[in-house]
């Protein structure tokens, strides 16, 4: 627990409350004409109606472009995407990583009240027993993430999302960015209940 609250109390100290302008650069008019197709899945303005499917609205541009250029050359694989980011260029990246940041996260309630007290302490807290670090660490106490570091918001986050994430890392299907390798680590010191709960708390992150 001492770790967890002193890795949360650096993070604090080292990260900006809010990024007034984006560390990428981009042209978020450019992105939101790119937008159209990616539209479809999530959402016109970048929230997604498919809790399978990320909400991209109010995400960091550098985490957005880290996770299209990982798409298009195959460290991340999904049919879908890898087909529409082989059709990117890199200053397409950049355009819609920007107008996606830009655009304002749709708040969202936890989606299992039962599991907020479990999920509130391994997010802030860690499991030590385990060696699960705080969530709070990296992605911030209204888990709005880094940018800076490329460490996503989880803040509204369908839960469902979260959940395919946390098991993908945990089994290996989803391999992590070479300087945030932890994920898998942690994942898979994670129970299912715990991925449980964790998904739903930040869901209703704000």
């Amino acid at each position: 627990m001492r770790f967890s609250l002193l890795a949360a109390v650096t993070w604090l100290l080292a990260t900006p409350a809010v990024y007034a302008d984006s560390l990428v650069e981009g042209d978020a008019e450019a992105g939101k004409g790119r937008s159209i197709t990616c539209a479809a899945c999530h959402g016109a303005e970048g929230n997604s109606a498919n809790p399978l499917w990320p909400n991209l609205a109010g995400q960091g541009a550098p985490y957005i472009v880290q996770q299209l250029a990982n798409f298009k050359e195959g460290r991340r694989v999904n049919a879908l995407m890898t087909s529409q980011a082989m059709m990117l260029s890199e200053q397409d990246m950049k355009d819609l990583a920007v107008y996606y940041e830009s655009m304002p996260a749709v708040a969202q309630a936890v989606s299992d009240p039962s599991l907020v007290d479990r999920g509130r302490a391994l997010y802030i807290g860690g499991n030590n027993d385990n060696g699960v670090p705080a969530c709070i660490a990296c992605h911030g106490p209204a888990g709005r993430g880094n940018p800076g570091a490329a460490y996503p918001a989880l803040n509204g986050q369908h839960a469902a999302y979260t959940a395919k994430t946390l098991a993908d890392y945990a089994s290996g299907e989803r391999k992590a960015d070479a300087q945030v390798q932890i994920m898998e680590t942690i994942a898979q010191r994670l129970t299912p209940e715990d991925i449980q709960a964790l998904a739903s708390y930040v869901q209703g992150l704000k």
